[in-house]
C-alpha cells in the first residue's frame, strides 16, 4: 500500500517502493475552483525537488504545481490532460498528474504525513 505524503504547496506524493504518483490536494482545488487546463511534464524529464513540474489553471487562476521529491517521470495522466476537472472530482485518486521514479529518496523525510498536512491546511 502507497504512504501518501504532502508538501505545503499542497501537493501529494502516493510513495510505492521507489515510484511515486503526483498529484494536487482537496485544498488546493478547492482554493483554485474550477480547473480548465494542466500543463504536464514529459515523459523522461528529470525534475529536482521544490522545482516546477506543472501548471494548473482554473477559472479564477493559474498556479505552479511544485515537484515533491526529485526524480524522473515515467507517465503522465493523459486522462487527466483530456478532463482537467477530473483534478476537482477525484484529486486523489483518478485526477493524479503523473508519475515518477524516485531518485533521492531522503528527501521524502520532509514532507508531511496526512495529520501533520491536515493541521498545516487548516492554519
Amino acid at each position: 500500500m502507497a504512504q501518501i505524503l504532502y508538501t505545503p504547496e499542497h501537493v501529494w506524493l502516493a510513495v510505492d517502493g521507489e515510484h511515486g504518483t503526483v498529484g494536487i490536494t482537496l485544498h488546493a482545488q478547492d482554493t483554485l475552483g474550477d480547473i480548465v487546463f494542466v500543463d504536464l511534464p514529459a515523459i523522461g524529464t528529470q525534475l529536482a525537488a521544490g522545482s516546477v513540474s506543472g501548471v494548473v489553471e482554473s477559472v479564477k487562476a493559474a498556479a505552479d504545481v511544485y515537484m515533491p521529491a526529485s526524480g524522473q517521470v515515467v507517465e503522465v495522466n493523459e486522462a487527466l490532460r483530456a478532463d482537467p476537472a477530473m483534478a476537482n472530482t477525484d484529486p486523489l485518486a483518478s485526477g493524479w498528474f503523473f508519475k515518477v521514479k524516485l531518485t533521492e529518496p531522503a528527501e521524502l523525510a520532509s514532507l508531511m504525513d496526512e495529520a501533520a498536512y491536515k493541521e498545516f491546511s487548516a492554519s
